[in-house]
């Protein structure tokens, strides 16, 4: 593809092509007809002033007879007698027309002007060949600087794009100059009007590549972090398992520390995947969906942890709350609400009790997670959405991304998750969700 300069070049300069042909064509044109004009205003005075003159003296008729001179002159008097002709070989029609007329002589056109007095009568006439060669001759000359203009205004023409797309050139140069994890805004100074919105956009898609960059940075180190104590862990048991060779009860208890283990590790890897998916940008596309039958099988996959802890799940969902999103997100966020609720929502002494309810407020469904624990202290609240946060950080069975799973959840369908106070006690998750969310951001952090 051609560059913008030469674009610009090929239209401005068909425009000026355009401009300039149609000024020669109306500037020849004009020329021409001025020149006609004068030609005839000079026969019609020199018809006049023979006419005014009682008789032609010799040096006025040795200048009309001059062959440079090009006209013809002829006299009759009244009664057709041939008085005076300046060009004795050349015959005018003997009948004249008063005032401008185009006759024909020995074949050629001509232009003449005829004029009458009590005694003569007058003709002075012209060939059209004549006075079309001169007449082209004034016309070409004034057309002729125009002609030599063009190129010279096309020159000056290429040179100003040049000027003009510098600051342009300037911010490629730059940024084809950059390493690719240079990341500092592209300057700004000195850039035209039409140029800054473009250049300030990429800036501000630098800033976000950034702060995705160091997001996923920060990520990546913390999930090596955090799988290296499971995998140490896993790596002991193993050497607990192999002394344990002579020992059939160490044996088993080994094996089953092994498989917790194995179990807390896929957990962990099963949660880092899950927050990688439910990024804002990395998750799964948009489709129609049931909310309300979402949250149901959120309940079933959360039913064996009921089980376990003897808990009761209460349900207040509608029949169906169709929405647009992402139903795998939104599964995995109802089910991380539900564990949260099970593994911190019980009074010591009791088992938990959990609610999960939907309703819809306006255009925004509205899913809720309550239990009837001791709650969350309000400067506790935002920090619980941090990834790897533990509400206790020796615990084996959390790994601190549910509620970062659920917040990205949210924020990929342009919706908000937050923690309140639960009606009489406890703790309440509130999801809020557009039933039709906004397009994905352009650029977001992945992990």
């Amino acid at each position: 593809m051609a560059s913008l300069r030469t674009r610009l070049f090929a239209f401005v300069a068909l425009l000026l092509l355009a401009a300039a042909l149609a000024l020669a064509g109306a500037t020849y044109r004009n020329v021409r007809a001025e020149a006609d004009a004068l030609f005839d205003y000079q026969l019609r005075q020199m018809a006049l002033s023979l006419r005014d003159q009682g008789r032609i003296d010799p040096d006025a008729q040795a200048a009309l007879a001059d062959p440079a001179l090009e006209v013809v002159v002829q006299i009759w008097s009244l009664d057709g007698v041939a008085v005076y002709s300046s060009g004795p070989r050349v015959t005018l029609p003997p009948r004249t027309v008063l005032g401008h007329a185009d006759v024909q002589v020995a074949g050629a056109p001509w232009r003449a002007y005829g004029a009458a007095t009590p005694l003569r009568v007058i003709q002075v006439a012209q060939p059209l060949a004549v006075r079309r060669r001169l007449a082209e001759a004034a016309a070409w000359r004034s057309v002729w600087p125009v002609a030599a203009a063009t190129p010279l205004v096309a020159a000056a023409l290429w040179w100003l794009l040049g000027v003009s797309l510098a600051p342009l050139n300037a911010v490629v140069q730059a940024a084809g100059a950059r390493r690719a994890d240079a990341l500092a805004p592209l300057p700004e100074a000195g850039l035209p009007a039409e140029l800054r919105p473009m250049v300030q956009a990429f800036n501000a898609l630098l800033a976000r590549l950034g702060e995705a960059f160091a997001a996923q940075q920060a990520f990546v180190a913390d999930a090596a972090h955090e799988l290296r104590t499971p995998l140490t862990a896993l790596k002991l048991q193993v050497d607990v398992l192999r002394a344990a060779v002579d020992d059939p009860a160490e044996r088993e208890q080994a094996l089953q520390r092994l498989g917790a283990g194995v179990d807390r590790a896929t957990r962990l890897v099963q949660q880092l995947l899950a927050l990688a998916r439910s990024e804002p940008g990395a998750a799964g596309a948009m489709a129609p969906l049931d909310l309300a039958a979402v949250a149901r099988g959120a309940a079933d996959d959360a039913a064996p942890r009921v089980r376990a802890t003897g808990a009761m799940l209460t349900l207040h969902l509608p029949p169906t709350l169709p929405m647009t999103g992402d139903a795998e997100g939104l599964r995995s966020a109802v089910r991380n609400l539900l564990e949260n609720a099970l593994k911190y929502g019980a009074t010591p002494g009791t088992a938990p009790q959990v609610t999960l309810g939907a309703t819809v407020d306006g255009d925004v469904a509205v899913l809720r997670v309550d239990d009837h624990g001791p709650g969350l202290p309000a400067d506790q609240r935002n920090a619980v959405f941090e990834r790897f946060h533990r509400l206790q950080p020796g615990g084996a069975d959390g790994s601190g991304l549910g509620l970062a799973i659920v917040r990205a959840v949210a924020l990929h369908h342009g919706g908000q998750v937050r923690l309140d106070d639960a009606p009489g006690s406890g703790l309440r998750a509130e999801l809020r969700l557009p039933l039709t969310p906004p397009r994905p951001p352009v650029a977001a952090s992945a992990a």
